[in-house]
């Protein structure tokens, strides 16, 4: 298993890894006596090399593939996805001959809609709680589209408002290269974002056409309405802002479900951390 360089985690990426495991466990418990339901799955479309390393500690954090093979009663399947060859090998070890349990060396949009998915049908009565924790703007809206209208997945986000920031939100938008704006699309699924997350400023005297990007904070609003409205979850809970160890947010941590216990339970758990002062 060597030769595959471990991320290093910050304090945030391993309360976002509690938070994914407390659900997990709470979805798996509730759907295993649920004798209606023939099956539920868990889809890591991220899932990297399994294992991390502690910035604060220096010590090995098992990773979300990990965290939900260990999640008893267990999932039907597990569904393992990343790009990165060596890091999917690493993680096809670690887990050894798990059963039920599924790689992919691919580019998981392709794979999410062509071949995982379907294992989740609602008319099947099967469900899913999928992760996806892109490491840039590199997820396709129509995965989030085609979760919400299934009505069957549970969805984790990752959503990437620094990548937003650096690449795409700048002070004057029409700086911003063609193949950012192409990412920025593909993420958002259209160009609409372009107005929604630029405004006038109150005030501006008449003749002057200047805009200005919106705080983080508007923007994740923005996405959070357009994951009800457009992808059609039926329950959004407000996100969890993830920080940096200098406190500034990096992303946010959005849930979005067909069902309002699921959001419930992630909101609980949200609340828990941020009670704590985590945010």
């Amino acid at each position: 298993m060597g030769g595959v360089r471990l991320d290093e985690i910050g304090y945030w990426s391993e309360i976002k890894l509690d938070i994914v495991r407390k659900y997990a466990q709470a979805y798996a418990t509730v759907l295993a006596n649920d004798h209606r339901i023939r099956g539920y799955i868990y889809i890591d479309a991220f899932a990297g090399a399994g294992m991390h390393i502690s910035k604060r500690t220096g010590e090995f954090v098992p990773g979300s593939p990990l965290n939900a093979l260990n999640v008893a009663p267990p999932f039907s399947e597990y569904h393992f996805i990343d790009l990165d060859g060596d890091k999917a090998e690493h993680l096809r070890q670690l887990a050894g001959d798990a059963p039920n349990t599924h790689f992919y060396n691919e580019d998981c949009n392709s794979v999410l809609l062509n071949k995982v998915f379907a294992r989740a049908r609602w008319s099947d009565y099967r469900r899913a709680l999928c992760l996806l924790d892109p490491y840039a703007l590199n997820l396709d809206w129509e995965v989030l589209r085609t979760a919400g209208q299934m009505r069957s997945v549970e969805v984790f986000l990752n959503f990437m408002v620094m990548d937003m920031n650096m690449n795409v939100l700048w002070r004057n938008p029409d700086n911003v290269l063609p193949s950012q704006l192409e990412r920025m699309d593909a993420f958002w699924g259209d160009r609409s974002w372009r107005g929604a997350l630029y405004q006038k400023p109150r005030g501006l005297l008449p003749g002057f056409d200047w805009e200005e990007k919106v705080s983080n904070e508007e923007v994740a609003t923005a996405y959070q309405k357009r994951l009800k409205e457009v992808a059609g979850f039926a329950y959004v809970p407000d996100p969890m802002p993830m920080r940096n160890t200098r406190g500034a947010v990096v992303y946010y941590l959005f849930f979005a479900s067909p069902n309002a216990t699921g959001a419930k339970i992630v909101s609980d758990i949200f609340n828990k951390y941020r009670d704590r002062g985590a945010s």
